[in-house]
């Protein structure tokens, strides 16, 4: 029997970006355990901190996260592969691992940051990879940040995420909004996410409403005294909004608003899309990679250019077909595809060890 282990690393709630990644594919991954075991030989770990244990079925096996990992990683047994899902995850693969994976999903430091912290992560970033046989990147504006800055000259292959359909959850509406018309964004809200150049379009666009959606408190309650300040009567800003909630938003909205400045993928774009929504994307890192001709582009955030391009979206969304075709590139991006493409490339590399792996 040969053993993958498959590290989250300090993930502990599938909140964020990182975490429904790690659910998606673990959750998809998971299911093929049985398998792969039957099949291949091949038995799947999941490392993860305790309060995870047991999250992906009882099919796979569970090692758990120490601190101690980070600089001297000992199992009981010896692991063909490791793969490590994401960039930020600093625990070393055990002891004896013969072939080390790594998943990047973005180099988005180089976009935010000057100076010593930007060349901190970056020497972060090429030490990780060091110790890699291989590079997952989750898109091909990825893939060349990290031969480009990250000093890799090893094998790169994109695998696009998948992205739920969240058309058939449950929907709750959003108590005192209008359901119909509104603009929608839902990200992080950091400044990274470009939100001031959404609230200076609607600062000169009075007549249109626009629904900001966010995680942080702290965050939202800056933007909102902006907002008030402005007397913007036109912004309403949510903050934690449940599952339900965001499905009725995005079933709801006339269209979806993302000006965000780097991204290593896009997640809420084709979460939108499933629900045949137009989409106007910043024309930056890999946006126009993930939207495609399904969306539409600011090449500028001058608040009237912004404005025309979100009006032309609104129109070109009325045409006949124009939603269908936005759902079919959104199916484009599904968890089954990307396990398969995980498992084979598991599959490929195992085959390049030697027999005694």
């Amino acid at each position: 029997m040969r053993h993958i282990g498959i590290s989250l690393g300090n993930i502990d709630r599938f909140v964020d970006g990182l975490g429904e990644f790690a659910r998606q594919l673990g959750n998809t991954l998971a299911a093929r355990a049985p398998a792969l075991r039957e099949h291949h030989r091949v038995a799947l770990h999941f490392h993860v901190v305790p309060a995870l244990h047991d999250c992906f079925g009882t099919e796979v096996g569970y090692l758990a996260v120490r601190r101690s990992q980070e600089w001297w990683h000992r199992q009981p047994v010896r692991f063909s592969l490791w793969h490590t899902l994401n960039q930020l995850n600093r625990y070393r693969p055990p002891q004896g691992t013969q072939c080390h994976l790594s998943t990047v999903h973005d180099l988005n430091f180089l976009y935010v940051k000057k100076g010593y912290s930007r060349w901190r992560d970056q020497r972060r970033l090429r030490r990780l990879l060091t110790g890699n046989d291989a590079v997952v990147t989750i898109s091909d504006h990825v893939g060349a940040d990290v031969r480009l800055h990250g000093g890799w000259r090893g094998p790169v292959q994109t695998i696009y995420n998948g992205v739920r359909d969240l058309r058939g959850d449950p929907q709750s509406p959003v108590q005192g909004l209008h359901p119909q018309g509104f603009l929608f964004h839902i990200s992080r809200m950091a400044p990274s996410k470009n939100v001031e150049s959404l609230l200076e379009m609607m600062a000169s666009w009075p007549e249109q409403s626009l629904v900001l959606a966010g995680p942080s408190a702290e965050r939202n309650a800056q933007l909102q005294a902006w907002v008030d300040a402005r007397q913007l009567r036109n912004v309403r800003i949510l903050t934690m909004v449940d599952e339900a909630q965001k499905a009725w938003l995005y079933a709801h909205c006339a269209a979806f608003v993302f000006p965000s400045l780097t991204e290593g993928f896009g997640l809420p774009p084709i979460e939108a899309m499933h629900f045949g929504k137009p989409a106007v994307l910043a024309r930056r890192t890999c946006l126009p990679e993930i939207g495609g001709d399904a969306a539409l582009y600011f090449d500028d955030f001058e608040p009237m250019n912004m404005r025309r391009v979100v009006q032309q979206a609104l129109l070109d969304g009325a045409l006949p077909g124009r939603a269908d075709h936005i759902r079919a590139h959104a199916a484009r991006f599904n968890w089954e595809r990307a396990a398969d493409a995980y498992v084979a490339l598991y599959l490929r590399l195992l085959q390049a060890l030697p027999v005694s792996a």
